[in-house]
């Protein structure tokens, strides 16, 4: 029979607290209230384990994994009491937004004492739990497959861009530099005022080309973009760690803005727009930009005027077409697939509420 029912976190799961991170290095997760900060040899929990950001600005985030892990100082984790489905909970912990209970406006903080205590009316049936998790895990699946197939796709674009432009480059072809295919900070009008697609640096990602959270702002001031723009951070830590985005999401002629901490690059005519993107990922090029930074501790800029004699072969026409006629196809798929995952993650934050609350009930066998 089905039960839903008011009752403590306590009643469902077992928290306990994370240890100070190892120092070795290995393949085993290390977590911390942001989720992955770095691999051990060690781990201090096995098995199904939620974890939960203990401190600071990730408090209450919410992660959940099977395989053997390091459950930082900056993180609780818990496990299930009785027959309760883990993934349910895990699901059940990310609609509540836990941050909201912590504690402390400065320096916020979730306890092992707070959680136990929160209340909460909560499915109580193990087997309809697992049925609710069935449901959202799938399209998690899927969601899952497509980033890791957008991630191939990723690497094959760099692979094919260090192959072209610098392991196959011939002596024969001119000497040049980056400025002489791409533009920087190109100029492109937006009306003060005007509603548009603003992109914060939080959006950039370190993995992927597709920026996340952007949404609808009135223009004040900021870096402008249309599609086919690469936005490359330009600031510290953001550029060492990689945030970088090829944009694909405006509408037709809409021009998007953002910060002014990262630097547009596009293609000049003649060569495909996602190169920029591969270039501003290539190593060899981010650690010349890096080079450039300039200014104080902390607070270190790369400068566009440097970047831009970033020196490379200029491939002749018949290779660029070559180039073009491969990245189409790679470019083609990353769009599709990253329709479907935005699409899918509607659908899931769609009936993520709805699951949980009750609203929307599943089959299941007792």
């Amino acid at each position: 029979m089905s039960e839903w029912r008011r009752v403590q976190l306590s009643d469902l799961l077992t928290f306990g607290n994370g240890k100070r991170k190892p120092s070795t290095s290995g393949d085993i997760p290390i977590y911390g209230g942001n989720g992955i900060l770095g691999f051990s040899n060690e781990s201090n929990y096995q098995g199904e384990t939620i974890i939960i950001g203990r401190v600071g600005a990730y408090c209450g985030s919410v992660y959940y994994e099977t395989k053997p892990i390091w459950v930082s100082d900056n993180a609780l984790s818990a496990k299930p009491k009785s027959d309760n489905n883990l993934r349910f909970l895990y699901y059940f912990l990310k609609k509540v937004e836990l941050n909201q209970y912590a504690s402390g406006s400065s320096h916020p903080l979730v306890t092992q004492t707070l959680l136990n205590s929160l209340e909460f009316n909560i499915c109580t049936n193990p087997d309809e739990q697992k049925a609710i998790a069935e449901v959202l895990s799938s399209l998690d699946d899927k969601i899952d497959l497509l980033h890791r197939q957008n991630k191939t796709l990723e690497q094959m674009a760099e692979t094919l861009f260090r192959q072209w432009f610098v392991e196959d480059a011939q002596d024969d072809w001119e000497d040049g530099c980056i400025q002489d295919i791409a533009e920087f900070n190109p100029q492109y009008l937006l009306k003060k005022g005007a509603f548009s697609t603003y992109v914060e640096m939080k959006s950039l990602s370190t993995t992927t080309f597709k920026p996340e959270g952007y949404y609808k702002r009135a223009f004040t001031s900021g870096m402008k973009f249309k599609n086919g723009d690469t936005l490359l951070a330009r600031i510290t830590p953001c550029l060492e760690n990689g945030k970088t985005a090829f944009i694909t999401m405006l509408k037709k002629d809409e021009i998007g803005w953002g910060s002014t901490e990262y630097i547009v690059m596009r293609m000049k005519p003649g060569y495909h727009l996602f190169i920029s993107y591969v270039i501003a990922k290539d190593k060899e090029f981010r650690d010349f930009a890096i080079g450039s930074m300039t200014g104080s501790s902390g607070r270190q800029r790369a400068q566009a005027a440097v970047i831009e004699t970033y020196k490379m072969k200029i491939p002749p026409k018949k290779v660029v077409i070559k180039i073009n006629n491969q990245f189409k196809g790679i470019v083609e798929k990353l769009i599709v697939n990253s329709t479907q995952i935005r699409t899918l993650e509607s659908l899931r934050d769609t009936l993520l509420p709805k699951l949980m609350s009750g609203k929307i009930r599943v089959s299941f066998n007792n």
